[in-house]
Formats: C-alpha cells, structure tokens, sequence
C-alpha cells in the first residue's frame, strides 16, 4: 500500500475517520485527530515520512475502548500470546490489538506503520524514526495535559533522544509508583538511550 499525499487526502482517510468516530468515546477520537497533526510536525522535524506519520498517528488507538472480548479475540484470531507483563496491564492490550486489527482488517501491510502502532506505548530500543515519531507524539499532542506536558513539548522541539529519555523516565517513575510492572520493551528503550548517550560523550 503507497502511504503518499494523495493517499493522505484520499476518502480512505475520511472512512478512517468514521469508523475511528464509531468505535472511540469523543476524547479519544478528539486524541487521535491530535496525536495524527503532532506525528506529522515531529516526522518533518525528525526525518521520517510524514504520510505514514499522520496515518500512524490517526489509527494508533483504534482498540483502545474495545472490550476486553474483542481484545481477547483479535489475539486468538492472529496466535497473540501476551507475556505476564502484558496480561497483568490491560493498558498495553490497545497498541498490540491495535497493531493487529490495522495490518489484519484495514489491510494496512506496511510494516513501519504497524510497528509503530505495535510500540507507541512501551516504546523499545534502538527504534525507528517513525516509532520514536508515534511514541512522542503520542506525549505531546495538543490535547495532553498533564504535569510535565510542557516540559516534553519543549524537549521534543530540541533533541528527539532528550525527548526520549525524558518520557521513558516519566513512564517508568509513573509506574514504580503505581506498583505495577514494568514491560521489558520500556526497560529496554530506556537503557538504549542511556548508553547511546554515555557512547556519545565519550
């Protein structure tokens, strides 16, 4: 499938959109509209497609309100096994599902897309321009409001790995302090840019 600007301005992309209007509460369809404007400013800013940006950003929480059964079928559907991490967080369930049901039913087969979907939450190493695209995106979309939001927009106009580095600190102080578990991919993500930095210094 060639994600291009035609294709971005095509009645696909307002089909999108309706079936995102059908399946997402107001907030988070509002959110996906926002998320798919702030992936296509990062893309131009970082260098990665901004076709696929918007598309990536616009599609990324298409499971997000699904019911824990239509979770559950989409990963029996495609042989998903969820690790204890993944089965002990349903927050983690949407970008799996997510990346699932845009591949399998819209029959979206480019990788970079659905990759970025698969990991716009837990992140991981040594990402790609357009996943570390969605994954910051997904922070500093005009609709954020929490704490720091500021600080993230702030940093995602000047470094993408001091962006990086900021929101996976945040993520993981934000779940040490929930108590919950901490996916592998997260920790992961988290140590690439440490000692990218610390090769970097040296």
């Amino acid at each position: 499938m060639l994600i291009d600007e035609e294709f971005i301005n095509s009645k696909i992309i307002d089909e999108y959109k309706l079936l995102l209007k059908s399946r997402l509460n107001e907030k988070r369809y509002y959110h996906s509209l926002c998320v798919a404007d702030e992936a296509r400013r990062l893309a131009a800013l970082y260098g990665a497609d901004e076709n696929k940006a918007y598309l990536a950003g616009l599609l990324h929480d298409i499971t997000k309100n699904a019911t824990v059964a239509e979770h559950l079928q989409i990963f029996g559907a495609f042989d998903i096994i969820l690790t204890d991490v993944e089965k002990s967080g349903e927050k983690l369930w949407h970008a799996i599902s997510g990346a699932a049901y845009v591949k399998h039913y819209l029959d979206i087969d480019d990788e970079e897309i659905v990759s970025a979907i698969r990991y716009h939450t837990t992140a991981r190493a040594d990402m790609t321009k357009l996943q570390a695209v969605l994954y910051l995106a997904d922070f500093t979309s005009a609709d954020r409001d929490y704490d720091d939001v500021d600080v993230m927009r702030r940093l995602v106009d000047k470094s993408e790995d001091e962006a990086l580095m900021y929101a996976l600190k945040y993520t993981i102080n934000e779940l040490i302090e929930k108590g919950a578990a901490i996916h592998p991919d997260t920790v992961s993500a988290y140590n690439f840019i440490v000692l990218k930095g610390l090769k970097n210094e040296g």
